[in-house]
């Protein structure tokens, strides 16, 4: 038997691909707070990040790999940074070629 919170992933899963989007805002925010504790920042005024076409719940299937919506990506992105460090932080957003993304630059 299927769990209930299971169908409603594959639900959310299937009327849109936000929710992938969202996933990829998470790791990038969770990568820059990375960064800023190793390099000791108190403030980001922006972040440059180059996008390619990301594997899907990163489970390592070809078949799983979607180009990312830079709109949902960007509405993602200052949703997770409203209240942290980030929150005026300026996220530019450049889709490559590819098949992975990397933070290139950031400003303090």
């Amino acid at each position: 038997m299927q769990h209930p919170r299971a169908l409603e992933f594959q639900l959310v899963n299937k009327e849109n691909n936000k929710l992938h989007d969202f996933i990829l805002a998470k790791e990038i925010i969770d990568e820059l707070k990375s960064i800023v504790q190793k390099k000791g920042l108190n403030k980001v005024k922006s972040a440059s990040v180059e996008i390619g076409s990301i594997s899907l719940s990163h489970d390592g299937f070809d078949k799983h790999m979607e180009d990312i919506s830079l709109e949902n990506l960007e509405f993602g992105l200052k949703s997770i940074a409203n209240g942290t460090i980030f929150e005026n932080t300026e996220f530019k957003i450049n889709k490559v070629e590819g098949d992975n993304w990397k933070i290139t630059d950031i400003e303090v």
